[in-house]
Formats: C-alpha cells, sequence, structure tokens
C-alpha cells in the first residue's frame, strides 16, 4: 500500500521505517531539510536501537523515501499518518499546533481519491472531528472559501460552501494510537500488545486493518507462532482515551510502588521482595512495579497531564491522577535525601550520576529525573558530574550547563563523595566497581534504581544504598 507519514520524531520514523520494512511504499515527510537529508543518507536523526539498519535497508529496496514536499506525501499516500510532536503547555493542555498545520495542509493538498487520514500523534479526546474541521478548512482556503458547519436549513448559503468543498474530496480520519516504547520502538511495532483503530468508517477500518495484516499476523514478530495481534475497533473518542488511560494507569503504578518503597524505608521492609510477591498476582503483574527516582520522558508526564486538563474542562477533579503526579514529583527529591542522610551537608561535596536520559537506550533528556535532581544538587551548592553512555558521546548539552559531563565512568568516579545510578543502563552492571571506588573521596553509591546487585557493589568497597531497601 501506498502510505505518507508527516513527521520524523520517534514515532513518525519508526512507523514509516517498519511499515516500509513489511512491504509499503512509504513517503516520510518533515520541514527540517537538513533532517531529511540525513535520514536520505540512511542515518537516523534519533538513537534507536535497530532503526538505522530497517531505514537502510528500506531505502535500499526504494520502499522508504524521504521528502520536504507535503504535496507529494499527500498525492502518493492512500493512507496519510499525522505523527508530529504535541507537546505538553504550562497549563498541562497539548500543544496541537504542529497538527493543526498539518492537518490543514493536508486538505490545501487533497485532489481527489479516497484518502485515510491517521491520527498518530497523542492528541485531546474529541481531535478526530476536529482535523476532519481542519483537513476541510484547508480545501476551503485552496478553492477561496470558507468552511462552515452545514448548521442551517438545506439550500443556505453555508450549506452550499460546505457542500463545495466536500463534494469533490473523499476521506475519513482515523485514530491509531501509537504504545511504542522508547528504546524498543521498533521491537514493539514488530510484536505490539494490540492495535486500536478508532473511527466511523467501515472502509477506512478495512484498509488500516490490511495496512497491519503482516505485522497482526506476526510475520515480522520475535515468536510468530503466537496468536495474531488483538485489533480493537472502536469509535474515535475511545481510541483516544485508550492512548491517554493506557500511560496514566502505567503511570499510576509507578508512583504507588515508588509509595510503598518510601514506606518500606521507614519500616524495614525491601521493596525488591514486596514488588516480587504482589507482581506475581496474576491481576497485578510484576511491570512497571520497579520502584526508583520516578517516570519521565515524553509521553507519562504529557499524557498524564493533559488528561487531568481534559477532565477539568468537563468539571471532574481526578484526585488519583493528580496524586500520582505529586508522588512523582516527590520521588525524583528522594535521591538528594538520601545523599543528605548519607554525606550531611552538600554544599561542596562531588556528586558524580550514572546515567542522564530518563531510561535505557535513548538519547532522550525529556523530563528526565535527572534534571531535577541536577537542579536541587546544585541549589544546594554541589558540584554534579555525570557519564552517560550516549549523551557522553554525543555531545548534547541542552539542559546540561551546571554538569561537566565525563567520557567514561571512571573519570566520572574520580573525587567523587558519592555516586547515583539514575538510568539503568545495561552497560553499568559491568563497571570496574573497585577501582571506581579507590578514586573517590568517599565510596558511596545511591542505586536510584535498584538496579545493581549490591553484594557485588558492597564487595568493591562502596557503601551501598537503594531505594526502599
Amino acid at each position: 500500500m501506498r502510505v505518507c507519514v508527516i513527521g520524523t520524531g520517534y514515532v513518525g520514523l519508526v512507523t514509516g521505517a517498519c511499515l516500509a520494512h513489511v512491504g509499503h511504499h512509504v513517503i516520510c515527510v518533515d520541514n527540517n531539510e537538513a533532517k531529511v537529508q540525513l535520514m536520505k543518507s540512511g542515518q537516523s536523526p534519533i538513537f534507536e536501537p535497530g532503526l538505522s539498519e530497517i531505514m537502510q535497508s528500506a531505502l535500499q529496496s526504494q520502499r522508504l523515501e524521504f521528502t520536504t514536499d507535503l504535496a507529494a506525501g499527500v498525492e502518493h499516500g492512500q493512507i496519510l499518518f499525522i505523527a508530529v510532536g504535541t507537546p505538553a503547555l504550562p497549563t498541562g493542555e497539548s500543544d496541537t499546533r504542529y497538527v493543526e498545520a498539518v492537518a490543514r495542509g493536508i486538505g490545501s493538498h487533497l485532489n481527489g481519491g479516497y484518502k485515510v487520514i491517521v491520527n498518530k500523534s497523542t492528541v485531546p479526546i474529541g481531535s478526530g472531528d476536529w482535523v476532519r474541521m481542519l483537513v476541510l478548512d484547508g480545501v476551503a482556503e485552496r478553492k477561496g472559501l470558507v468552511a462552515e458547519p452545514v448548521l442551517a436549513g438545506i439550500g443556505s448559503e453555508e450549506t452550499i460552501k460546505s457542500t463545495a468543498v466536500t463534494g469533490d474530496y473523499d476521506f475519513d480520519v482515523v485514530s491509531n494510537p501509537e504504545f511504542l516504547r522508547e528504546g524498543s520502538a521498533v521491537f514493539d511495532t514488530f510484536n505490539p500488545d494490540r492495535i486500536v483503530l478508532g473511527g466511523n468508517s467501515d472502509r477506512a477500518a478495512a484498509l488500516m486493518q490490511e495496512l497491519y495484516a503482516p505485522i497482526v499476523k506476526r510475520e515480522f514478530a520475535a515468536d510468530p507462532s503466537q496468536p495474531p495481534v488483538p485489533v480493537v475497533v472502536t469509535d474515535l473518542s475511545s481510541a483516544e482515551m485508550i492512548k491517554y488511560a493506557a500511560n496514566a494507569f502505567l503511570a499510576t503504578k509507578i508512583s504507588f510502588i515508588n509509595e510503598v518503597a518510601n514506606i518500606c524505608d521507614r519500616v524495614g521492609a525491601d521493596v525488591t521482595q514486596v514488588a516480587k510477591g504482589i507482581g506475581l498476582d496474576s491481576r497485578i503483574g510484576s511491570k512497571f512495579l520497579q520502584a526508583g527516582l520516578g517516570w519521565g520522558g515524553s509521553c507519562f508526564p504529557k499524557d498524564v497531564s493533559a488528561l487531568i486538563h481534559t477532565a477539568d474542562d468537563y468539571g471532574y477533579e481526578t484526585q488519583l491522577l493528580k496524586a500520582a503526579v505529586s508522588v512523582n514529583q516527590r520521588q525524583k527529591l528522594i535521591v538528594v535525601e538520601k545523599l543528605q542522610q548519607v554525606l550531611k551537608i552538600l554544599k561542596g561535596k562531588t556528586v558524580g550520576l550514572l546515567g542522564l536520559t530518563f531510561k535505557p537506550d535513548t538519547d532522550d533528556l525529556r523530563d528526565a529525573p535527572a534534571l531535577s535532581l541536577i537542579e536541587n544538587l546544585t541549589r544546594l551548592g554541589a558540584k554534579v558530574k555525570a557519564y552517560d553512555p550516549i549523551i557522553s558521546q554525543t555531545g548534547m548539552r541542552h539542559g546540561l550547563s551546571d554538569v561537566l559531563v565525563e567520557t567514561d565512568a571512571e573519570r566520572l568516579a574520580d573525587g567523587c563523595d558519592a555516586l547515583v545510578l539514575v538510568t539503568e543502563w545495561q552497560q553499568f552492571l559491568n563497571l570496574e566497581y573497585i577501582k571506581m571506588a579507590k578514586l573517590m573521596h568517599t565510596p558511596i553509591l545511591i542505586d536510584g534504581r535498584n538496579f545493581l546487585n549490591q553484594t557485588v557493589i558492597e564487595e568493591a568497597g562502596f557503601r551501598y544504598v537503594g531505594i526502599g531497601r
């Protein structure tokens, strides 16, 4: 099938490359010329395991193209994915101006022939009808008309205008939320737990199921013998709510286990054993029960805030979600409290951070707990150093002006009064901890993710401090 993906961030680029990999002809559109040229060369602008290899293979087979020409992408695609960013505004609302610009742009380039316009971006509930309106506005602007809703009587000027706009253009809007985890987005695309399709058109739903058929049949899955991927077909608003509800639940689950961890610290229990014990309950499950520094990244903070804001718009106070956010904000400071307990005064002390990104296998610093930690340690007069397997290589320094970013873990440990494991990179399991301990003023390690083997760390000469242990 012919596919156009507009926007080449995490979601758009992974979606486009993976759909090309399964056999579709995909054109990815982005308005950043330098980024497009980079992708044309087979290089990914983001760090995502396996993505560059898939891009290069799809480019060689000529199933994947990149362009800045939106008109060419719209003309090419039977299915048009809107996959631009919807960052959070200070109010908690989603910033939908990029979605608006793309929807109008699609309308301005429609030239007949049936199209399915897919909201892949995480958009506020009710955005399906809004996107349809914006597409029609784009059509109207090109025709020199003003798209008006058909509210007046038959034969009115508004009816005539709407008919003029829609007469030659046949399209449906579908909500197809993504559930990709940064660091494993390629794997998640080929091995999804479910595919959600929201809309009110059987024709559009049938095309989307045809598009995803190779993935549904697990032709590219890690385990092709598994049953077909469940496809949930629902209305637009329910599909949009599924995305928000899923992320809000997972964020709340993390906040819950962090709350439990803080109680464990006070009563002498071990949260890792508690999590194991409750996770074996099939009604609870073990995933997202890892206590630590809290959640961050591009999805959980934005989506939970957006759902709270939507509820506020409709006169409902989301007490549980607001509590989950509050617990998460407090959790980011737990490490500071633990450092104060072992070092007493932080002013004049040097603290080294193992990891900066909000999770491993990504270069994403958005709302990373490390940033809050840096801000508070600096405010208390500590010198902050850091080592991250990706950030240290890329030279990214946005938001890191108060940090000395080292090139390896041993340079990080040299002269430190304490180390804090912030991101659970697999590489950190096999560092030269014996050597690192000898390079420090005081060999203290705060394991902010309960990731390391306490016995190994203590035998290396460290004083080990975990979360809820």
